[in-house]
């Protein structure tokens, strides 16, 4: 539905080109940006190795999910268990990266929605950290500002632009409410061409 409303409104290229995984089949995740860019680095604080880290994650607000930017990097997880339990304490939604997550099974036992390009056990400490957050990220060839809209689900990611959303959003309620209709037509006999030419919605 975002998807088709952000073709009309002429944003062509906002669903991330490659899927990322949901954690658990069937998850849905819908809320506002809060981006973070790691980098490989082994630079780090000897006795805070994580704190830029934990800054972000203590500065997340309800509604919102974290976007991970990585470049698709391997070097480790960028995602577990305990960063999952602190954004659920902080009204996050959810959490998307390009990277990978680890204690999989004990995010999914949380219920917390989890999106991410694969699996590795590994920290990322003092191979990965984290160089701006509340920035604009790329992840699958679609820029992410900090504050826009993000839905994943098991089909993929969509991003509305925070400065269009108005207009994205109308024509999805709008699209919405059709579909409902197109549904009920198609179900009830109604040819395919025939619900084509009366509505111009698939």
């Amino acid at each position: 539905m975002l998807s088709d409303s952000l073709d009309e409104c002429g944003l062509r290229d906002q669903v991330l080109e490659r899927r990322l995984a949901p954690l658990v089949a069937g998850s849905r995740a819908f809320g506002r940006a809060a981006t973070a860019q790691f980098v490989p680095s082994a630079e780090h604080p000897p006795d805070d190795p994580y704190g830029v880290a934990i800054d972000f994650i203590s500065d997340l607000q309800p509604g919102e999910l974290a976007v991970l930017a990585t470049g698709e990097g391997n070097a480790s997880a960028f995602w577990g268990e305990l960063f999952s339990a602190a954004a659920i304490g902080a009204g996050a939604v959810g959490v998307v990266t390009d990277g990978n997550l680890r204690d999989t099974r004990q995010v999914a036992g949380l219920g917390f929605a989890a999106f991410a390009r694969s699996r590795r056990p590994i920290d990322f400490r003092f191979r990965m950290q984290i160089t701006q957050s509340r920035s604009v990220v790329t992840i699958g060839g679609v820029r992410i500002a900090d504050g826009d809209l993000v839905l994943a689900d098991d089909d993929g990611v969509v991003v509305v632009p925070q400065e269009r959303e108005v207009e994205v959003l109308t024509r999805a309620r709008v699209r919405a409410a059709t579909e409902s209709t197109v549904l009920e037509e198609l179900l009830a006999g109604e040819s395919l061409r025939a619900v084509w030419d009366r509505h111009h919605i698939l």
